[in-house]
């Protein structure tokens, strides 16, 4: 019993730690509602994200919180598989992004590491505007 009564109180003392750091007038209950609706519009350029085979970058372009464009303006290319892999890879990611309108999409085989490095941009890019 002893032990239940520390975890409430450890709960709640969590709880009003949590709540203590948000701004003035606001709740817990409408802080994520206020950082869902800061969204920006603009292109917005991720970071560039360093894979085994070079760098990967994606901009991703935002009106009224809804992604419009991705391009991936630097990818590898150095070899020809590099050019035949890419080729493929990035329109695939690019086209899950626009339908998912997230950072939530799958890796494209064959690709794993374009494919990782594509999403590592891409959400550093959608922070930027205020998206996940």
């Amino acid at each position: 019993m002893t032990q239940n009564k520390f975890v409430k109180v450890a709960s709640w003392c969590a709880i009003g730690a949590a709540a203590s750091i948000l701004p003035t007038g606001m709740s817990a209950a409408n802080a994520t509602t206020v950082k869902s609706t800061a969204k920006k519009s603009g292109t917005f350029l991720g970071a560039s994200a360093m894979t085994q085979y070079g760098p990967v970058q994606v901009s991703v372009t935002v009106k009224k919180g809804k992604i419009t464009k991705v391009s991936v303006p630097i990818y590898p290319t150095e070899s020809f598989r590099d050019q035949q892999i890419n080729a493929q890879a990035i329109p695939l990611l690019v086209q899950e992004v626009l339908q998912v309108q997230s950072s939530n999409i799958q890796g494209v085989g064959g690709a794993s590491y374009t494919s990782q490095g594509f999403y590592t941009s891409l959400v550093s890019a959608l922070a930027k505007a205020g998206l996940k």
